[in-house]
C-alpha cells in the first residue's frame, strides 16, 4: 500500500467518472478521527483510497493513502489537530491506482490555500483544460478534479472575493459534482445544479457537517438539517451556515443512488433508500410475476428489492446466499478480472435452503453480467430446480457520463435488440425480467424529469456535446 502524509504541495486528485463519497466538518474540537469516523461509515462509497485535510489554525494539511479507511489512517500517523476538516473516499475506475488520484487534492495560490474532494464528473473538463492550457497554464495530471481546483484558483489570484470566484467557477462547469472545499480556514460544500450527486449538511454532536448522506450525522450524534439545494454553495460556521446560490435547473438527481450506491438506511432528497428499494421489489413482483417456491436476494445490495418482491408476490422471503463480509463490493472493484476473482470468495449458497427449490433471484441490478452467470450457476449447482431471475432496474443500456464507471455500451449485458429469452440463456436462468422504468419512477417518486435515467433511456440531463471529453486517463 501506498501511504503518504502531503505537506503544501500540489497534487492532483481523482480520475474522471469515480463515484465517491465527501464529508466536512466544523466542530468545537479536534475534528480529525471524526472525518475518519465519517470516511467509515461512507466506506460502501468507496474502496480504493481514503484522505483528511485539517486546518489547524495557521495552514492546511492533507493525509491520504491507498487502501481501505482503517488501512490507511492505521498506517499514517495523524501530526496535527483542527476544529475543522474535509474527507473523500473514492472507487477507481479502469486506469491507475495510485496515490496521485486520492484525494482531497491541494494547492496553493497567493495568500490561498485550498483542498477539495470531490464526487462526481465534469463533462466539459477537456474543453476548459485545453483553453487553459492555450494561455499558458499547465496541469499535473487529466483530472477533472484538478480542473475544478485550477479554475477556481485562477479565479482567486485575480483578486475576485471567496464567493464571487466560486460563482464564477462554478458558472463555467458543466456535468456532476458534489464538493467538499476549504479555503484557508472556510469550509464549503457545493452542489451542480441539477442536483444529480447527493450532499446534505447536518448537525453533529459537536457541531456542523456536510456529508454524502445523512447517515454520518446520525452516526455522529446528530441529524440532518437538509439536503443541498440545486445550485447551491453552502459555508459552514460555529453558530451554523450560510448558503448561496449560484444556479437553479431543475434537479435530476442519479436513480442509481437509490437502487445501487446508498446505504439503505439514507434518505437522500427526502427520499428513504430502504423504503424506495423495498416499494422497487413490491413493484418488480407486480410487473414481473414467478411461479416460485423461495425469493433469494442477492446480498447485500439487493436485499431490500428481495424484501418487496416477497411482500409483493406471498413467496417467502428466505436468505440463501452468505456473503462473505471481509469481501469488497464487486462492482466498484478496478478491473473485470478482480470482480470475478472477488465473486469467487464473495458468495456461497446454502445448499439445504436452494436444493430442489424454484428460486426466484432478486439483485439491485445487473450492468455487465458476469457476476449474474456464476451466482445462477452457483444456484445450480447447488440443487436449485428453477432460477428466475428479477431486476431491480431496468435494463442499463447506454453510458453514464455523470459520475459512475459505465463508459461504453459494449460492456453492457442488456444491449439493444437483446431478448429476454436470450438473457436468460446468457445467464443460464429459467427467465430473466426487469421492472419497468415507470416502476421504477413510481417507487422513488419524483416526477421523471426530475430523475437521470441517462443510462436507462440515453437522454441526458446536461448536453453531451463530446462524448470522448472524459475518456482521457
Amino acid at each position: 500500500m501506498d501511504i503518504l502524509p502531503l505537506e503544501l504541495e500540489n497534487i492532483a486528485g481523482q480520475k474522471v467518472s469515480d463515484k465517491c463519497g465527501v464529508v466536512a466538518l466544523l466542530e468545537d474540537s479536534g475534528v480529525e478521527y471524526r472525518l475518519i469516523q465519517s470516511l467509515r461509515i461512507l466506506q460502501h462509497r468507496g474502496q480504493e483510497s481514503a484522505g483528511i485535510c485539517i486546518y489547524n489554525g495557521k495552514n492546511l494539511k492533507v493525509y491520504k493513502g491507498m487502501g481501505l479507511v482503517r488501512e490507511v489512517f492505521s498506517q499514517i500517523k495523524i501530526d496535527q489537530t483542527g476544529d475543522r476538516g474535509i474527507g473523500h473516499i473514492r472507487y477507481s475506475t479502469a486506469g491507475s491506482s495510485v496515490i496521485d488520484n486520492a484525494q482531497p487534492i491541494f494547492s496553493r495560490v497567493g495568500k490561498y490555500e485550498i483542498a477539495m474532494g470531490h464526487n462526481g464528473e465534469i463533462v466539459n473538463a477537456e474543453e476548459i483544460r485545453n483553453e487553459l492550457e492555450s494561455k499558458g497554464y499547465s496541469f499535473n495530471t487529466t483530472s477533472d478534479t484538478e480542473v475544478i481546483l485550477r479554475l477556481l484558483a485562477i479565479n482567486l489570484a485575480r483578486g475576485e472575493d471567496i464567493i464571487d470566484a466560486m460563482k464564477l467557477t462554478f458558472s463555467k462547469i458543466r456535468g456532476a459534482y458534489s464538493l467538499v472545499i476549504m479555503i484557508n480556514e472556510r469550509v464549503f460544500g457545493v452542489r451542480d445544479p441539477n442536483a444529480i450527486r447527493p450532499l446534505a449538511i447536518g448537525k453533529t454532536k459537536k457541531g456542523f457537517g456536510i456529508a454524502s448522506e445523512n447517515v454520518v450525522f446520525e452516526q455522529l450524534g446528530g441529524k440532518i438539517i437538509r439536503d443541498f439545494y440545486p445550485g447551491e454553495i453552502i459555508e459552514l460556521t460555529e453558530n451554523g451556515y450560510k448558503s448561496y446560490r449560484f444556479g437553479n435547473e431543475s434537479p435530476a438527481h442519479c436513480m442509481f443512488e437509490y437502487v445501487y450506491f446508498a446505504r439503505p438506511d439514507s434518505t437522500i432528497d427526502g427520499r428513504n433508500v430502504f423504503e424506495v428499494r423495498k416499494k422497487i421489489g413490491e413493484i418488480l413482483a407486480r410487473e414481473c410475476p414467478a411461479d416460485a417456491d423461495i425469493v433469494i436476494p442477492v446480498p447485500d445490495s439487493g436485499r431490500s428489492h428481495a424484501l418487496g418482491y416477497s411482500i409483493g408476490s406471498g413467496i417467502p422471503f428466505v436468505e440463501g446466499l452468505i456473503k462473505n463480509r471481509y469481501v469488497d463490493r464487486t462492482f466498484i472493484m478496478p478491473t473485470q478480472n478482480k470482480r470475478e476473482d472477488e465473486l469467487d470468495i464473495k458468495l456461497n449458497p446454502i445448499k439445504e435452503v436452494v436444493q430442489d427449490k424454484r428460486v426466484v433471484l432478486v439483485d439491485d441490478s445487473i450492468v455487465r453480467g458476469n457476476t449474474m452467470r456464476k451466482i445462477v450457476k452457483l444456484l445450480r449447482d447447488a440443487g436449485a430446480k428453477e432460477v428466475h431471475v428479477r431486476v431491480g432496474s431496468p435494463p442499463i443500456k447506454y453510458p453514464c457520463y455523470l459520475g459512475i464507471d459505465m463508459k461504453t455500451k459494449e460492456q453492457f449485458v442488456a444491449k439493444e435488440g437483446k431478448s429476454l429469452d436470450e438473457l436468460a440463456k446468457e445467464f443460464g436462468a429459467n427467465s430473466v425480467a426487469y421492472v419497468s422504468i415507470d416502476g421504477l419512477v413510481e417507487a422513488i417518486g419524483f416526477e421523471k424529469n426530475n430523475l437521470c435515467l441517462g443510462c436507462l433511456i440515453g437522454k441526458y440531463p446536461i448536453p453531451i456535446t463530446n462524448l470522448n471529453a472524459n475518456n482521457f486517463t
